[in-house]
């Protein structure tokens, strides 16, 4: 084997060690897969990202336990207003030294501090405190409020998140720093939904396994390990195509973002345990190109389109199903006749059809060793499409018929 497509044995172990996070959070985290691995990679290329999405979909208790999992890390966290002072952020001044006529700031469990942060509604961040917080996450210093030298932060990366895009040039100056954007929403699929409400009555009957990783050998990949993983030719080239279209479709990154998105590239394959890039790592550009959630469709079907012909058929299924619940939204207030009539001459077959290739897509691609996150995704969709027809048009309990035909 190429020494270019695996990695020594000590790197290989903490890229398992990283996989096996991954896999826990995500089965302790319903329909978050994708996010976690996302998560991850973005720390291991030493960059942030933006979690984006309503209220209650568990971003800070995620970040919280992916930090958890590295021993030895400082995490900080903060919830952001207009009104959150500089110093709230980096250290307050030390009033006892103040009293005694120095000007001295505590960095102690602050941003200063921390090696992992992650910042809530950071698009609120004050005007006071913009300038800091540009500094903190471009260059990983801090200009004490005193004018002293600038402190080095320890920060690998920062995981923020936001109910809502920025708004102002203030916030779209932070909004252009994270590499990485993230959409989630409220659980799709039924049966996940039935699982969480369970969670909540249900004890466990021994704690679920925890894999930790050193921070020393996270430092050790995000410095050197992941900057020394190979990107072909051939990966070069898929991104100049990818380029192309995306420009076809009038969607245009700086080319900053293309370059920064390389390092997403090599920790994609470093967690995957290869010392060179391969065409499915390019999967992780679908939360890097776009601006506005309404591109990001466009953005998953162009790189998909290269790298994942089985989650690019998923998403032209997904289209049919959302076709089904639009029509079903339509039919609201008909009678009980015709929209059992719909049902039978028209959404059942379609979604049982769906269903079906969906499985298919799914088994092939587990055995092909892609990944399966937008399969899975769907596959959620049209459960709760499913769901949705026999609760509304037939008056059945989605629940009680399962996932029978």
């Amino acid at each position: 084997m190429d020494a270019r497509d695996a990695l020594g044995e000590r790197d290989d172990d903490t890229a398992r060690r990283l996989r096996a996070v991954c896999d826990e959070l995500a089965d302790r985290f319903y329909e978050r897969a994708d996010v976690v691995r996302t998560l991850v990679t973005a720390l291991l290329a030493g960059r942030h990202s933006l979690v984006l999405g309503p209220p209650g979909t568990a971003k800070s208790e995620l970040a919280r336990e992916l930090t958890g999992r590295i021993d030895g890390a400082t995490y900080w966290e903060i919830l952001l207003s207009k009104f959150t002072a500089p110093t709230r952020m980096f250290g307050p001044i030390d009033v006892a030294a103040l009293a005694r006529g120095e000007y001295r700031q505590v960095y102690d469990g602050r941003a200063t501090t921390a090696h992992i942060a992650f910042i809530d509604e950071i698009f609120k961040c004050s005007t006071a405190a913009l300038n800091e917080t540009l500094g903190y996450l471009n260059e990983r210093i801090y200009h004490p409020e005193n004018g002293g030298a600038p402190i080095h932060c320890p920060l690998i990366g920062a995981i923020t998140a936001s109910n809502e895009l920025p708004e102002g040039e203030e916030s779209a100056a932070i909004y252009d720093r994270l590499l990485v954007r993230i959409e989630v929403g409220y659980l799709e699929d039924p049966a996940n939904f039935a699982a969480l409400v369970r969670s909540a009555v249900t004890a466990r009957t021994e704690p679920p396994p925890r894999t930790t990783i050193e921070l020393a050998a996270l430092q050790r990949a995000v410095a050197e390990t992941v900057p020394a993983v190979d990107v072909p030719d051939v990966i070069v080239d898929a991104m100049g195509t990818l380029r192309a279209a995306l420009r076809r479709k009038e969607i245009v990154a700086s080319d900053r973002r293309w370059r920064q998105a390389v390092g997403l590239l090599q920790a994609s394959a470093y967690l995957d345990g290869r010392g060179a890039v391969a065409e499915t790592d390019l999967s992780v550009l679908t939360h890097v190109l776009w601006d506005s959630p309404a591109q990001r469709p466009t953005v998953e079907r162009e790189v998909l389109h290269l790298v994942n012909p089985d989650a690019k058929e998923a998403l032209d299924l997904a289209d049919t199903i959302e076709e089904i619940e639009a029509q079903l939204d339509a039919m609201a207030g008909q009678s009980r006749e015709a929209l059992s009539d719909w049902v039978i001459k028209k959404a059942h077959h379609q979604l049982a059809t769906a269903a079906q290739r969906l499985e298919k897509l799914r088994a092939e691609a587990a055995g092909a060793g892609r990944s399966t996150a937008t399969v899975d995704r769907v596959m959620g969709r049209q459960r709760a499409v499913r769901a949705r027809v026999l609760t509304e048009a037939l008056g059945v309990d989605a629940h009680a018929v399962g996932d029978r035909p």
